[in-house]
Order: structure tokens, then C-alpha cells, then sequence
């Protein structure tokens, strides 16, 4: 199963170095390897959250999530959007875009596209930290059973009953994030951050609409179970019913492809401290990095590992939580990228362990009652 699901992550990660070679040498092997460990490093939260929502996809539409979605992954937000951003920001169309950044400036060159990229890191920071806080709040303020670190867990989800805590808080914290950056960027920020929140809210509707009944099974499930019995009781077409289904895992993938996006914004804006050449930006952050984070999601869904690891979903949302907070820090204040891989594998790892005890200890604890039925 290992091999089948990364087996051809290897093989493009090895086309990808052979090709950063043949294009700069030795130094952009190096560097798109970097930018692949760095990538992947920052994105383990990345991949368990997108494996609970994968896991409500067909087969089919998980392999749409390989194919189509790796295409938005790598060509859209790995090289599509820093060209936006800096089209946007220096007022050019998307042809000059693309040639001011073949030009690959430094970062400190005034006008040059790692620099206007740079400039409009604030902004980012903002859109970006601001969703992935509340994709954390949300996650912490609800009601579950089960609780990792409990003493932080469950004071938590007390909070969570005041309707509209997370909107509160994540207001508190960007007023205090845009309070806090260079002159004339406060107004920015703010905007920014707004615009974060909404986009969650919106994302976040639209991720309601899969699971309205508080159960934890998407209506695309209850649509694909309606349809098998329709086609059970009758030899007609369900062509209509084949529409609705395909609607909804359409709908569902949408929102997982926001939800995945979220994650690109700190690998992006922290490729830009190892190099500014776009090339290999996406070969070490897209086919490297972003193919491998696919794959570990699928792996995740096949092995059934969140189910089997009860931790790792609160490890990877605590993951995000710091991973939000150093966004919102970046605004101000200059933050390693290595310290922000380093703290995401630290959480999932720690939950992973931490999974591997409680199972251990649930099975040691009905070893007894098995003892006594077989007695």
C-alpha cells in the first residue's frame, strides 16, 4: 500500500530535481529540494485535516482530488497566485507579471518580484492566519468526547458555548495583529483579515451543507445510499439522481480544494526567503511538495490511520492554531520557517504517540473482559 500510494510521488520528486538541475545547476537541486522538505514539513496538519473530509469522497472524486486537484495546487496557487498577488499589487497585466518574474530579483531589489511579493505579505498573513484561527476555534470550541490535551481542551469548549466566541476572538487578535505592523498597512490588514474570516464562514457553509443533521455523514453520503436503492428497486436510469450526487461530491471537493488552499500561504510566502526564481518555486513547493502531501492524505483515507489514531486530529488543528498564530506574528516581526515546520511535526508527532498510548491502554484495559468470556 506504501509503495502504490507514493511510488509515483518519488518518481516525480526525482523528474523535479532532474529538471531543477538541467535548469540551474547543482544550487537549484539543492534549493528545490529544500523547498520540497520544506513544503511537506509544513503541511502534515495540511494532510490530516484534508484526509476527514476526503473520506467522505467516492473513489472516483478522490482521484479527481489527485489529478485536477494537483493542478490547482501546483498551477494555482504556487505559481498562479504570487503572480496575482503582484499583478495586483504593482498594477501589471499578467504577461508582464510573468516577465518581471523570470527576472528573478532579489528580494531586497525595490520593484522586483520577490520584493512587491514580499510587500504584500501583511495582507496574506492577515487573509491567511485569520481562516486558519478560526478553522482552529471552531475545532476547539466544540463539544467531543474525547479531548487530547485536556486542561487546554475543555476550558476551551466551555468557552465555545458563547455564540460567536471565534468570530470575537478572531476580530480581538487581527485589530491587535494590525495595530502592530509598518505605518500605512494597518488599514490594509484589517481589510485582509475581514476578508479571511468571511471566506471561512462562506467555506464553512458550504461544508455544512454536506453534514446539516450533526451526525458526521455528508449529505453526498445520504444521496449516494438513496441512489444505490433507487437502483436497487428499479431497472430505470437514475440519471437525475446521478446529477444530484455528482453535484454534491463536486460541491465537497470545491470546498476541500478552499480549505487545501489555505494551507499554501505560508510554504509560499516562505519560498520567497530561499529563492525568488518562480521555476523553482514550483517545482520544490508543487511537484515535490504538494504531490507528496496528496499522497499522504490518500494514505491516511486507505489505511484508515485517523480512525485507528484518535490524537492526530486534534494534533494537526493545534498544529494550525500555531501555524496561525505565526502568520498573524509574520505581520510583524520576521519568523524562521523552519520554526513553523519544526512546531507542526512537533504536534503530530506528539499526538501520534500519544494515539499509540491510548490504544495501548484501552487494549490492556479489555484484555480482562475478553479473559472472561473465553473462560
Amino acid at each position: 500500500m506504501f509503495m502504490k500510494t507514493f511510488g509515483w510521488s518519488f518518481g516525480i520528486t526525482a523528474v523535479a530535481l532532474v529538471v531543477a538541475f538541467f535548469y540551474g545547476g547543482i544550487e537549484a537541486l539543492i534549493l528545490c529540494a529544500i523547498l520540497g522538505v520544506l513544503e511537506v514539513s509544513l503541511s502534515f496538519d495540511n494532510a490530516v485535516v484534508n484526509a476527514r473530509i476526503l473520506e467522505k469522497m467516492s473513489e472516483f472524486w478522490q482521484k479527481i482530488f489527485l489529478t485536477v486537484g494537483i493542478l490547482i495546487a501546483v498551477v494555482g496557487m504556487r505559481v498562479a497566485f504570487p503572480l496575482l498577488i503582484v499583478g495586483v499589487t504593482a498594477n501589471l497585466n499578467p504577461v508582464q507579471a510573468i516577465q518581471l518574474a523570470l527576472e528573478k530579483g532579489d528580494i531586497h531589489t525595490e520593484g522586483s518580484y520577490a520584493y512587491l511579493l514580499h510587500d504584500a505579505h501583511p495582507q496574506i498573513a492577515a487573509f491567511g492566519g485569520v481562516f486558519l484561527l478560526m478553522l482552529f476555534l471552531d475545532f476547539m470550541f466544540e463539544e467531543r468526547e474525547i479531548h487530547w490535551l485536556k486542561w487546554l481542551e475543555k476550558p476551551l469548549a466551555f468557552v465555545g458555548r458563547l455564540h460567536g466566541a471565534a468570530m470575537a476572538i478572531a476580530m480581538v487578535i487581527l485589530v491587535i495583529s494590525a495595530t502592530m505592523v509598518r505605518p500605512g498597512k494597518e488599514v490594509d490588514v484589517l481589510i485582509s483579515g475581514i476578508l479571511g474570516m468571511v471566506t471561512y464562514l462562506l467555506v464553512n457553509g458550504l461544508g455544512d451543507l454536506f453534514d446539516v443533521d450533526g451526525d458526521g455523514d455528508s449529505d453526498a453520503d445520504d444521496i449516494d445510499a438513496q441512489a444505490a436503492a433507487i437502483a436497487k428497486k428499479s431497472n430505470k436510469s437514475n440519471k437525475g439522481v446521478g446529477k444530484a450526487v455528482g453535484k454534491a461530491a463536486f460541491m465537497l471537493f470545491l470546498y476541500l480544494e478552499v480549505i487545501d488552499a489555505s494551507f499554501s500561504f505560508d510554504g509560499v510566502i516562505g519560498a520567497f526567503a530561499i529563492t525568488s526564481d518562480p521555476i523553482i518555486i514550483a517545482l520544490g513547493l508543487g511537484l515535490i511538495g504538494a504531490i507528496f502531501v496528496r499522497s499522504l492524505t490518500v494514505f491516511l483515507v486507505r489505511e484508515g490511520t485517523l480512525d485507528d489514531y484518535e490524537y492526530l486530529d486534534h494534533g494537526a488543528h493545534w498544529a494550525i492554531g500555531a501555524l496561525s498564530v505565526i502568520l498573524l506574528l509574520t505581520i510583524s516581526i520576521e519568523v524562521n520557517e523552519v520554526i513553523t515546520g519544526v512546531i507542526g511535526v512537533v504536534f503530530i508527532a506528539a499526538a501520534f504517540v500519544s494515539s499509540i498510548v491510548r490504544n495501548k491502554r484501552l487494549a490492556e484495559s479489555e484484555q480482562p473482559k475478553v479473559d472472561q468470556l473465553t473462560s
